[in-house]
């Protein structure tokens, strides 16, 4: 998906869009924008913060437009009583979310990367489809050949320093996993109002 420079999509969405702009340097760069934005003419409208959630919500998990209405309706056809809930589940329940999730990967498009190239494997079976949707008892590993491949170099020494979500499990040592619950606004933090996303597209 082409994002454009992506210090000015963050700047204009947040941080948390982009792993990578998290950082002191970011920070200080889009406090220094504010300072010399001119004043706006107004308020912005609830369709306009809606639309930034929305937008906001999209390219933190790094989807297409299509892909990311395809999961809002999917959400709101359930006729759930909860629909933000199931939109968020949807979300990180893709493959891609939870290798990163798992700190497999630095960045989520590194993880889909890692997905596509052949690395994983679900339920004893090679994956190269980042969005495929998992399910509580799927089983995640490193294909044998992977374990020392770029990145996952050192992971058993990295990983001693990361806090694993509840949702999920892992040995760092085999290299292995699974997901043990479902993920909530509470074991996995939304990427934004999820209301207000829904909201936009039911207009």
């Amino acid at each position: 998906m082409k994002t454009g420079p992506r210090y000015k999509i963050a700047k204009r969405l947040g941080a948390s869009v982009f792993e990578k702009a998290q950082t002191q340097k970011f920070a200080l760069s889009a406090e220094r924008s504010a300072k010399n934005k001119p004043r706006g003419r107004g308020r912005q409208s609830e369709y306009g913060k809606q639309m930034l959630e929305k937008q906001k919500v999209r390219v933190t998990y790094g989807l297409p437009e299509r892909q990311f209405r395809g999961y809002v309706n999917k959400a709101l056809a359930a006729h759930s009583s909860q629909p933000s809930d199931l939109l968020h589940e949807l979300l990180e329940m893709r493959l891609d979310n939870v290798v990163w999730r798992l700190g497999l990967a630095s960045t989520r498009r590194a993880a889909r990367q890692m997905v596509a190239h052949g690395h994983v494997m679900v339920n004893g079976k090679k994956s190269r489809v980042p969005s495929q949707a998992l399910k509580v008892g799927d089983r995640l590993s490193i294909r044998e050949g992977s374990k020392e491949h770029g990145s996952l170099t050192g992971f058993s020494e990295r990983f001693m320093d990361r806090t694993l979500p509840s949702w999920l499990s892992w040995n760092p040592k085999s290299m292995e996993g699974s997901v043990v619950e479902r993920p909530t606004s509470a074991s996995a933090d939304p990427a934004g109002d999820l209301i207000a996303v829904l909201s936009f597209y039911t207009r």
